[in-house]
């Protein structure tokens, strides 16, 4: 075991440089308040998403959050737990939770990177944009269920709605 961490440490950059890389060519503030976490923010259609990487070098993992601003009233988790429910059925990588302390629902996935030679631009972007297109079609199904009273059921339709066709 400590053979195969030490190979690993050798040859395995902090996939968070890169991420300060990518977010400086778009143009994204970020702030990187230690070497093992990075934080930056992203103006999407709806609202303003923070997101938030994780380094954790220890088990190779590469823990990303990309929180909506939009806070979850009390009265509401019950229905908003069960929108979610509906909507990481649907997901094929990351899955939508809240964070109970700040009532925000958040998009999260977690990289595992031991055994490979470390994070590519290809899988850090990759990661940036179904975050990001995930949390912008799922938006105003949670806006829905919080300010509409609209049922989940009823929210996640609305959000799944496709139209066929052009204009």
């Amino acid at each position: 075991m400590t053979l195969a961490l030490d190979m690993f440490e050798e040859n395995f950059a902090n996939p968070l440089d890169l991420m300060e890389q990518i977010a400086g060519g778009h143009g994204w503030s970020f702030d990187r308040s230690t070497d093992d976490d990075l934080s930056l923010e992203v103006l999407g259609h709806w609202c303003d998403y923070r997101m938030y990487f994780s380094w954790h070098f220890d088990v190779g993992a590469l823990l990303f959050a990309c929180a909506f601003d939009l806070k979850v009233p009390e009265r509401k988790r019950t229905e908003v737990a069960m929108l979610q429910s509906l909507i990481n059925e649907k997901m094929l990588v990351g899955h939508f939770d809240l964070w109970s302390e700040e009532g925000m629902p958040v998009f999260r996935h977690a990289n595992l990177l031991r055994g490979s030679q470390g994070a590519s631009v290809e899988q850090l972007e990759d990661l940036l944009d179904i975050a990001l297109t995930e949390c912008e079609r799922f938006y105003p199904a949670f806006q829905f269920v919080i300010w509409a009273g609209k049922t989940p059921e009823e929210a996640i339709q609305a959000a799944i709605l496709e139209t066929a066709g052009e204009a």
